[in-house]
């Protein structure tokens, strides 16, 4: 109950900051660049070192690349049923392609299933989410904004970035069982606990509404992917076909029903792929999210 109340009170502190204006302009990015370079970082040296591997992991870690790969068939077809534009396409593709898997996947996972349910947040995010936005979701933004980024520049991005060098390092750890002094451990323990009210407080900060308009049809259509049809077909291919139990798989099928990313629908909107439809799924779509994720949550409970 209390990381429940920990949630909801710092997304509200969020709006409410922003609101009132004791929170500096686009002072979330401040947040962002923290949570994302140190708090995560910390999260993966704490936790990564701790999973034992297993065939298990794999389906934590396909979440993201399901993901990316279904939403670009998935409105590549209906861009051209309905005529949308390059930039609604590629709009609906990054912002429904990526899931919020850490910003809001980290506080409500803890609060579902505890703090041992991060150490699998932590293979949907870094290898997951993380690589598939810097690979294929720059790759999508480029193609539908008409941009271009070398091979060499994405593969120096991701090496050079701090959460994925981390987790590299933490893989490392992992296979060679090398145990982290006990110190340092604490260490990373603690910085990687602002991750969930640093993330949340800044997703607070920058939810905004407005009025759909001429953007009423591709939202309806990239929060209905979002939301409920790719977490239909991650519930169905799951728990139904690969008949597959445990935890493990419980926290990857929460984090498939996550609202859009935050940092995927920045970088569409910096390569100008329609940015109010952009701030639309985020403003929409996350406070939205907690009401599909607690009815996928009872839906998993009732079959499970």
């Amino acid at each position: 109950m209390s990381n429940l109340i920990l949630l909801f009170l710092c997304l509200f502190l969020g709006f409410f900051l922003r609101k009132t204006k004791l929170f500096p302009e686009n002072g979330h990015l401040a947040l962002n660049s923290f949570v994302i370079n140190i708090s995560l970082s910390a999260l993966s040296l704490y936790y990564i070192p701790k999973i034992i591997l297993s065939f298990e992991v794999i389906f934590p870690l396909a979440i993201a690349w399901l993901n990316i790969f279904l939403a670009i068939a998935f409105f590549g077809l209906l861009a051209k049923y309905f005529r949308w534009s390059a930039a609604i396409t590629g709009a609906l593709i990054m912002c429904a392609g990526f899931g919020n898997t850490s910003f809001v996947g980290i506080p409500v996972i803890q609060s579902l299933f505890g703090e041992n349910g991060l150490k699998t947040v932590m293979l949907v995010d870094q290898p997951g989410s993380f690589v598939a936005l810097s690979t294929v979701g720059i790759a999508v933004a480029n193609f539908y904004s008409g941009g271009k980024s070398s091979i060499s520049e994405i593969i120096n991005k991701i090496i050079r970035f701090p959460p994925f060098i981390a987790f590299s390092l933490a893989v490392i750890l992992n296979i060679f069982s090398i145990n982290m002094p006990e110190a340092l451990d604490e260490v990373f323990a603690k910085l990687g606990a602002t991750t969930v009210p640093l993330a949340l407080v800044s997703v607070g900060s920058q939810l905004s509404w407005q009025n759909p308009g001429i953007h009423s049809k591709p939202l309806f259509w990239g929060l209905l992917f979002k939301l409920m049809l790719f977490p239909a077909f991650i519930f169905v291919l799951y728990f139904i076909i690969l008949n597959q139990r445990g935890e493990t798989i419980e926290i990857a099928f929460m984090e498939a029903a996550m609202g859009p990313m935050i940092t995927a629908a920045i970088i569409a909107s910096t390569h100008k792929l329609e940015p109010k439809l952009c701030n639309l799924m985020l403003g929409i779509g996350i406070p939205l999210s907690f009401v599909t994720l607690a009815f996928w949550y009872a839906v998993m409970r009732l079959y499970l």
